[in-house]
């Protein structure tokens, strides 16, 4: 059985995070698994080089989840291989110049979200919340907006038929969780024949999205067409670029959206429950955050009502978060020690080899980000450890990503304090985004719209565990005590009970 037991009882990406840095290792980790089949996991910085750039369409997504990912969500552009892969049509969505004008739009669905929320606490006198409830619902209405240009009204109406259809989707049982994993060794078309309610009603839920993503393709080709044309008035949100790119077909399209939204809200929904997780640890984070937030962005901006007119948000620009650079540490670290999918798997399409070794074609590699990102050899003895003070390049500077000027030293961006962290030499050291040709384009949306909802949550809240009998530390191994961490589409706290006080801006 190899490390099978290790692998199904721990969290997903757990016993990689502890083995990357307990088993001498030349970049690769062999182990084996159910049945003792071998799988390959890569976590060398040369190592990952080579399967994500040099070698990139040497390895491919594993047939089994393309088909049974594909049948819930359509073949887009995160599981697109070969010349299906489209991602130039929709670049120019994600570019920084694009991801700016979307500010607005992540500004207002977080401060719709903590008004509501504390009307909520208001009308119920009840203070303890359910994180991943208000979070989805945010995540939901946040990628219907700025991605599709609709809005789906989900958190002043969490009832509503597109997060109800959608949760049920994405919800299920025990059973269909243990089956959910074997369909890595067993065909894929096993899942589907498999007489379990899960697999008809995942069906059926995935049509009724489906057919509201229809809907909003035919109402955004229904628009003026001063809305589409380039120029200022252009619609910004990703599915108006896709349309006008005239690369895609209308099933394109709705592949396309299902894709984006599956990735955009189960990616947004577990970064922000761990950004609540570790604010609740440190109130002194908490107070630091909001002192720099309140110092750069204007009091207006702040609603005092939940509905004030949305016109009054227009003009919120991207340099207000951008400049808060000890919130942008702050997510940064979250997305680092916290990357919302912990694993995922490549298989060799053709005999190739990684480092020197040889790799047979049909061999199951995997891609952790989960260890990858805590390893002690590229992070330092620190890794395990939540410090976002590792992103600053000094106490009072901005924060630099890989986009920034190099530090003329080393000729590579300057993005940690030298006196508190070891600095990584290599991009490599994070994984969370992936690299290459394959890698995540929509990083930039998901740090932007992460950045609007923490600034807006430590302004208009205290937070705090419900639990206080609990040990919410990190151990060495980078084991997170307190919570259940819950992997599946991505990696969560599963019973985060917070208490909030309402201490908005007047």
């Amino acid at each position: 059985m190899g490390q099978f037991w290790y692998l199904i009882y721990e969290p997903q990406g757990q016993p990689l995070r502890r083995w990357i840095n307990e088993v001498p290792h030349n970049g690769l980790i062999r182990y084996l698994d159910f049945f003792n089949r071998e799988r390959i996991a890569v976590v060398g910085p040369k190592a990952l080089a080579e399967v994500l750039v040099h070698k990139a369409y040497d390895f491919t997504k594993p047939p089994q989840f393309l088909k049974a990912l594909g049948n819930i969500f359509g073949i887009g552009l995160f599981l697109a291989e070969g010349e299906v892969h489209k991602r130039k049509n929709v670049l120019p969505a994600f570019s920084y110049r694009n991801i700016k004008d979307l500010y607005p739009s992540f500004w207002i669905k977080s401060q719709e979200l903590v008004h509501c929320l504390g009307d909520h606490v208001v009308a119920t006198g009840n203070s303890h919340i359910d994180i991943d409830d208000w979070v989805s619902r945010a995540a939901f209405d946040i990628i219907g907006l700025a991605a599709f240009g609709h809005d789906l009204e989900t958190i002043t109406r969490p009832g509503g038929l597109f997060a109800k259809t959608y949760r049920k989707m994405l919800s299920p049982s025990r059973w269909s969780l243990l089956l959910g994993f074997l369909v890595i060794f067993l065909p894929a078309w096993f899942w589907w024949l498999l007489p379990i309610q899960h697999t008809s009603e995942s069906a059926k839920a995935s049509n009724t999205i489906k057919y509201i993503c229809r809907q909003m393709i035919y109402r955004q080709k229904s628009r003026p067409r001063a809305l589409k044309a380039p120029g200022p008035q252009a619609s910004r949100d990703i599915l108006s670029v896709a349309i006008a790119s005239g690369a895609f077909s209308d099933e394109d399209l709705v592949s396309q959206l299902m894709t984006f939204l599956a990735a955009g809200h189960e990616s947004t929904t577990a970064a922000m429950s761990w950004c609540i997780y570790e604010l609740c640890r440190d109130p002194l984070v908490q107070r630091r955050i909001r002192e720099e937030v309140e110092a750069h962005v204007p009091a207006h901006y702040f609603q005092r009502h939940t509905h004030q007119p949305r016109e009054d948000h227009a003009s919120f620009h991207a340099a207000y978060i951008d400049h808060c650079s000890y919130l942008q540490a702050f997510c940064s670290e979250i997305l680092r020690l916290y990357p919302p999918v912990a694993l995922t798997m490549r298989v060799a399409a053709r005999d190739t080899s990684i480092a020197g070794t040889f790799i047979p074609k049909g061999t199951m590699i995997v891609l952790s980000p989960w260890a990858v990102n805590t390893s002690k050899e590229t992070w330092g003895e620190d890794a395990h450890l939540f410090r976002p003070e590792r992103w600053l390049s000094s106490p009072s500077s901005s924060i630099l990503t890989s986009e920034s000027d190099p530090d003329p030293a080393t000729k590579r961006p300057s993005t940690f304090d030298r006196h508190t962290s070891k600095v990584p030499e290599t991009p490599y050291a994070l994984l969370t985004f992936l690299h290459g040709p394959r890698s995540c384009i929509g990083q930039s949306f998901a740090r932007a719209e992460l950045a609007c909802l923490v600034a807006a949550w430590v302004c208009a809240f205290d937070s705090e565990f419900a639990r206080s009998d609990r040990d919410y530390q990190v151990d060495k191994d980078g084991y997170v005590a307190g919570v259940e961490v819950v992997t599946g589409v991505s990696a969560k706290p599963g019973n985060l009970e917070v208490k909030i006080r309402n201490i908005g801006r007047a």
